[in-house]
């Protein structure tokens, strides 16, 4: 997660406990006094679209995405970490089969 991300997500946080909103993982009560986790459980939708389905939809517009700088920046990192192993995993396989040879051979 970038910085900017994670201050966008204080503010956001500092501004929901303003409003005297219950923690995460609590519900919601209604001004009936039921939970409002209840009331959404029992309009599921139509049975051509289930709701982990549009859960799933709704996690995916909460994740935080990486930028074209941060994805560009990490691919390096890997494609230099993998050559590096690479080579000095060739190296050893190199040192070992020369070692067998000699003492076999």
């Amino acid at each position: 997660m970038g910085r900017r991300a994670r201050r966008e997500q204080a503010r956001a946080e500092k501004k929901g406990q303003n409003r005297k909103t219950p923690p995460r993982g609590v519900p919601a009560q209604t001004s009936a006094g039921t939970n409002r986790a209840v009331s959404e459980a029992a309009s599921s939708g139509a049975w051509w679209k289930p709701r982990w389905i549009t859960d799933i939809f709704g996690e995916l517009k909460r994740v935080t995405w990486p930028s074209r700088g941060e994805i560009a920046n990490l691919t390096g990192v890997v494609i230099v970490i993998s050559i590096i192993l690479g080579l000095l995993l060739g190296g050893f396989d190199l040192l070992f089969s020369w070692v067998v040879e000699q003492v076999l051979f």
